[in-house]
C-alpha cells in the first residue's frame, strides 16, 4: 500500500518515527576490556574524596603484546559497552603495595598486580552469575606479557581464533564479544549511576516505557495529521 491518501502520509510518518526510535537503540558488545592503572594518580587515591575509577586508562595494546614492568597494576573488566569511551572500568582500590604485599621481589622476575572485575549481573550472559571481583599478584619472567601474567594467576583462559580474550578464570563459559541490543543503560560502576544517566538523558522511563522524545514526536505527528484533515474538509466545503 502506498502513502497516497490524505491520512496515509500521516500514518507513514508516524511509523517512521516509531521505526527510527527502534533503530536508535544502541548495540553494545559483551567482552573483557583491558586497562592500565595510571601511576600519576596513585597519590590521589589516599584522599577520602578520590575516585579510584579515575586512575584507570584504557590500554593501548592487547594483553598478548603489552609488557608491564615490575610494580605495574593492570585491570580487566567484563561488561557490555559500545566502545572504549563507554566501557566500564574495574572497581575498587588497586594499589600495587596492597595487591603484592605477600609476594616479595625476586631477581630475574617481575611482579604485576592484576585487578579482575567480573562485572555485574546486568552484564552477565543469560544463566550466568559473575564471580566476585578479586586481585592477584603474578610473578613472571622479566620479558613476560600481560597475557603471561594473567595465565599465571587466573586460569583457565579462553581466546577466540583472532586472539580475542573471551574468558578469565573460566568466566563466562560461552560467548566472545557478542553483540547485545535492546534498552539498557550504559555500563557504569553501580546501578545508581546507571539510573541517574538514564533519567538525565531522557532515554527512557524507569519502568522501561517510551522516552519523552518519542512521545513528543508522536504528539507532533498526530497534530500534523489533525491539521491536514481539517484543511481537507475546509477545501471540500469551499
Amino acid at each position: 500500500m502506498t502513502c497516497r491518501r490524505l491520512v496515509l502520509p500521516v500514518l507513514c510518518l508516524l511509523l517512521a518515527v516509531l521505526g527510527t526510535a527502534g533503530q536508535a537503540q544502541a548495540v553494545g558488545y559483551r567482552y573483557w576490556s583491558f586497562w592500565d592503572r595510571d601511576s600519576t594518580a596513585e597519590t590521589a587515591d589516599t584522599a577520602d574524596t578520590a575516585d579510584t575509577a579515575d586512575t584507570w586508562v584504557y590500554a593501548t595494546q592487547g594483553p598478548s603484546t603489552a609488557r608491564p614492568s615490575d610494580g605495574d597494576v593492570q585491570g580487566f573488566r567484563f561488561s557490555v559497552s559500545e566502545d572504549s569511551e563507554d566501557s566500564a572500568k574495574p572497581r575498587g582500590a588497586a594499589d600495587f603495595a596492597t595487591i603484592c604485599a605477600k609476594t616479595p621481589a625476586r631477581e630475574g622476575s617481575k611482579r604485576v598486580g592484576l585487578v579482575l572485575d567480573f562485572g555485574t549481573a546486568a552484564d552477565a550472559p543469560a544463566g550466568s552469575t559473575p564471580p566476585r571481583p578479586r586481585t592477584a599478584c603474578a610473578r613472571v619472567d622479566e620479558d613476560a606479557t600481560t597475557a603471561d601474567a594473567l595465565a599465571a594467576v587466573a586460569k583457565p583462559l579462553r581466546y577466540d581464533t583472532n586472539a580475542l580474550l573471551c574468558a578469565i578464570a573460566g568466566y563466562p563459559g560461552t560467548g566472545c564479544g557478542e553483540p547485545v541490543s535492546g534498552n539498557r543503560p550504559k555500563a557504569s560502576s553501580s546501578p545508581g549511576e546507571q539510573a541517574k544517566s538514564k533519567s538525565a538523558d531522557g532515554s527512557g522511563d524507569a519502568d522501561g516505557g517510551p522516552s519523552v522524545g518519542l512521545l513528543a514526536g508522536i504528539a507532533a505527528v498526530a497534530a500534523l495529521g489533525t491539521a491536514a484533515i481539517r484543511q481537507a474538509r475546509r477545501r471540500r466545503r469551499d
